[in-house]
């Protein structure tokens, strides 16, 4: 069984930065995407990035519209391990933020084509 454990959340002022962490363990994820989502109260789970695996084919990154050019997704095969670097953050940008294991053939943005996630880690921006 995978487990995805997420850290690296806090209270941060708008402007600031964050980097998430998300670590596999249970076996290497290397042939899967990895994607990131997040909720707020009172809205939907969204994705905000995702990172092609090994096994997949075609664009390597996805960024949702409203965190591109501030976000990055990266990951190290070796640790088994996703990150997150959250640059210039928004109130808009306080939430939930989720790990999770996406599909093998490559990337997706869709909630549904992941399995297995992390119990989420508080991002809360504030002056």
């Amino acid at each position: 069984q995978v487990h995805l454990v997420e850290s690296g959340g806090g209270l941060v002022q708008p402007g600031g930065s964050l980097r998430l962490s998300c670590v596999a363990s249970g076996g290497s994820l290397a042939l899967y995407a990895m994607g990131w989502f997040r909720q707020a109260p009172g809205k939907e789970r969204e994705c905000v990035a995702s990172i092609r695996g090994t096994g997949g084919s075609g664009s390597n990154t996805y960024y949702r519209g409203t965190v591109k050019g501030r976000f990055s997704i990266s990951r190290d095969f070796a640790r088994n391990t996703v990150l997150l670097e959250m640059n210039n953050l928004m109130p808009e940008d306080a939430a939930v933020y989720y790990c999770a294991v996406g599909p093998a053939w490559g990337l997706s943005s869709v909630e549904r084509d992941y399995t297995d996630w992390g119990p989420g880690t508080q991002v809360t921006v504030s002056s």
